[in-house]
C-alpha cells in the first residue's frame, strides 16, 4: 500500500462507535506517518458542514454532501488518515486501508460515561456497538481486501493497531483478516439488524 498505481499517496479511514479510540488511533497513525489527521467531527463543528444542532442528541446533525465536498480536494491528494463514527456516505475511491475499531460492551459503555453521554445518546451508541452496526456499513461500502476490524480494549491494543497501520502504509502489506469481539461473520446472530423501532440504529457523537 506504500505506493498506489496511479502515483497518489494512500488514504486511509478509522471508523467505529464513539469510544473506540479512532481519533486517538488516528492522531497516532498521522504523528508517525507524517499524514494529515482529518477528525470529521472537528471539521463538521468548525466548517460549518451540518444542518444545525439536535438538542437532544446534543450533536451536530451532520450535512454528508457538505462532508464531502469539503474533503474532496485533501482526498484526491492523499496522504489522510480520517477518523469519524460512520463511513457509508463517504466515496469508497478514497480509501485504501478502512479500520473498524471495536471496543467490549462494559468498556465503552464506562468510557461514554465518563464523558458525560446519558440517556438516548449512550443508550443507542452501546446499541450500535452490540449490533456490529459500524461493521455492516463498512463491510457493504468498501472492499473485503482493504478492510480490518481489529479490537480496542486497551493500550496494547492501540499499538498492535498502530504498528498493523504503519505497516501497511509502509508497503509491507495487511496481514490476514482478523475480527474483533466475535464479529467474524457479523453478529452473533448472523447479519447485525440495524432497525430499532421502524427506525435505523445511528451513532452520535
Amino acid at each position: 500500500m506504500g505506493s498506489r498505481t496511479d502515483g497518489r499517496v494512500p488514504n486511509v479511514l478509522i471508523t467505529g462507535t464513539p469510544g473506540t479510540g479512532k481519533t486517538s488511533l488516528a492522531s497516532l497513525v498521522a504523528g508517525q506517518s507524517g499524514f494529515q489527521h482529518i477528525e470529521v467531527g472537528k471539521w463538521v463543528k468548525e466548517r460549518g458542514l451540518h444542518d444545525g444542532w439536535d438538542s437532544e442528541l446534543q450533536c451536530f446533525v451532520l450535512d454528508e454532501d457538505k462532508v464531502c465536498d469539503a474533503m474532496e480536494e485533501s482526498m484526491s491528494r492523499g496522504g489522510n488518515v480520517v477518523d469519524y463514527h460512520g463511513c457509508d456516505f463517504f466515496p469508497e475511491r478514497w480509501f485504501d486501508l478502512v479500520v473498524v475499531l471495536q471496543t467490549d460492551n462494559g468498556i465503552l459503555y464506562d468510557r461514554l460515561q465518563r464523558r458525560g453521554y446519558t440517556g438516548r445518546k449512550l443508550q443507542e451508541n452501546i446499541e450500535c456497538e452490540i449490533m456490529h452496526v459500524i461493521i455492516e456499513e463498512a463491510r457493504v461500502s468498501y472492499r473485503e481486501d482493504i478492510l480490518r476490524v481489529l479490537k480496542s480494549n486497551a493500550v496494547e491494543d492501540q499499538e498492535a493497531n498502530l504498528e498493523l497501520v504503519l505497516a501497511a502504509l509502509s508497503g509491507r502489506g495487511l496481514p490476514p483478516a482478523r475480527e474483533a469481539n466475535g464479529a467474524a461473520n457479523g453478529s452473533a446472530n448472523g447479519a447485525a439488524p440495524r432497525v430499532r423501532h421502524g427506525k435505523r440504529i445511528k451513532t452520535h457523537s
